[in-house]
């Protein structure tokens, strides 16, 4: 057997450099005792290798990360187990990363706890301002974490309050930050402070922010834990406030106005202009109004709206999920790679005349330097874009429609089903017509080469699926409405 010692401080590099050597040299798991100083009497224990071994170590980029939180917590066998998922990873390069895998699962499930801790810290630290005989001001806390984070949390707060002097007292240790640098040193008794006249100042802003017509106790425990309580100085206006809130509710219904403002027209009207103009009664007037929508944020960062195009009076209608860049360049839909592709398919597929559209007219997307790069519409965002989707279904009135892709579905049909058991169907839109579901183009793009031509075969079915459908006399459809 083999022993290590870790100390309450600076455990982490040393389990770092134990675990290498120890790894290199072969020694197994059950071979070592991670001591993290309970005292208890070890027979048979033989000396660490004091260099590293004939056999190379290695670990993946993200395990220095979770080693880092797992070597926080409390549970002293944190350090064995995962001693245990490096030695492994020696052997089986794809454990760690496979969340199927038991000891992965309980190392992250460690690892989870530590952080959430972190956080914890973050949020509750309370500082009281100490005599200070210098230029900086000098602050001290006391702290009571569940687990080992000293080390790991007040580096943040170095960064936050860099222009100040610090101390943050837990039973782990010590941590001072005087004149820009932090240092760690061992536990000492908790600290007295004193009265601090800003805690009343705090306490007067938490009880007039505070809403008495939101209170949820179990989110209020579940976000600020009970046994935080007794060093934040706001806990103790908590009862008082729970006990007068529904006089304050009462008191805040009686006070609200029984008319709206004379400026809430006007808001609502800039909010929504299409609910209080005439409804378009042609495709061209309806391209005219989606130009100036705002029924949602997209607009504000995208070119422009993109309209659909085709034929008016064709059998198909075609509904994409969104713009892309190239789209909204262009002012048109189905312009780029997923387009051509599109494009290309229909023509082997011989569809015939079509409107193209999408379920979203604007361009959602992340801006990555000169790039701006995709993002899928919320839900939220389709069902406000859906008043224009509903009524350029109305004017061009397809007898079959084909949908490419989830969002176009749940556009069409309201169901958010997986798309796997879907592709293929046919279903009952919002409105009844037929709905044909398929794969998006774009997500034939983003398939590895071995799958892609499997989904594009599939898609140049589905295609030619609509033309057979569309020359029977009634569209089939399997299913229900959604609404």
């Amino acid at each position: 057997m083999f022993r290590v010692f870790l100390p309450s401080l600076e455990f982490a590099s040393v389990w770092r450099d134990a675990a290498r050597r120890l790894a290199s040299n072969n020694i197994a798991p059950g071979q070592i005792v991670w001591d993290r100083g309970e005292g208890s009497d070890l027979f048979g224990v033989a000396e660490q290798p004091q260099a590293d071994g004939p056999s190379a170590v290695t670990a993946p980029s993200s395990f220095r990360q979770l080693a880092e939180a797992v070597l926080c917590h409390r549970d002293p066998v944190a350090p064995s187990l995962l001693y245990k998922g490096l030695h492994r990873h020696q052997t089986d390069r794809r454990a760690l990363a496979n969340p199927a895998d038991a000891l992965s699962r309980r190392l992250e499930k460690l690892a989870r706890s530590v952080r959430r801790d972190i956080h914890k810290m973050h949020a509750f630290v309370r500082f009281r301002e100490l005599p200070s005989k210098g230029p900086r001001r000098s602050f001290g806390a006391w702290f009571e974490p569940d687990h080992l984070i000293l080390e790991a949390a007040t580096p943040f707060f170095a960064r936050r309050f860099a222009d100040m002097d610090w101390m943050i007292a837990t039973p782990q240790g010590v941590a001072r930050f005087e004149s820009g640098s932090l240092a760690f040193h061992l536990p000492a008794p908790r600290p007295d402070f004193p009265d601090d006249a800003s805690e009343t100042l705090w306490g007067t802003y938490f009880a007039n922010i505070f809403n008495p017509a939101r209170i949820h106790l179990n989110a209020m425990r579940s976000e600020m834990p009970v046994k935080y309580w007794k060093n934040l100085p706001e806990t103790r206006l908590i009862p008082a406030m729970l006990t007068t809130a529904e006089a304050r509710v009462d008191a805040m219904r009686a006070a609200l106005p029984t008319e709206a403002p004379a400026r809430t027209a006007r808001i609502l009207n800039r909010l929504a202009p299409d609910e209080t103009v005439a409804i378009p009664q042609t495709l061209a007037e309806a391209k005219t109004a989606a130009a100036n929508c705002r029924r949602c944020g997209l607009c504000e960062a995208a070119t422009q709206t993109v309209w659909g195009e085709g034929d008016p009076s064709a059998a198909l209608m075609v509904v994409g999920e969104q713009p892309g860049d190239a789209e909204d360049l262009a002012g048109r839909p189905f312009v780029g790679p997923a387009g051509q592709l599109l494009r290309t398919l229909m023509d082997e597929a011989g569809t015939g005349s079509v409107w193209m559209t999408n379920a979203v007219k604007h361009f959602k997307f992340r801006p990555r330097g000169k790039k701006r790069l995709h993002q899928n519409p919320s839900r939220g965002e389709i069902e406000h874009c859906r008043w224009w989707l509903d009524l350029e279904r109305r004017l061009v009135a397809p007898r079959l429609t084909l949908a490419l892709g989830a969002s176009a579905a749940y556009a069409l049909t309201g169901d958010k089903s997986p798309m796997r058991a879907r592709r293929g169907q046919i279903e009952q839109a919002r409105d009844g017509g037929s709905v044909l579901v398929t794969w998006h183009p774009s997500y034939i793009l983003r398939l590895p080469p071995s799958d892609r031509q499997n989904a594009r075969a599939e898609l140049l079915a589905d295609l030619r699926q609509t033309t057979t459908l569309l020359k029977d006399a009634v569209v089939p459809y399997r299913g229900s409405a959604s609404d």
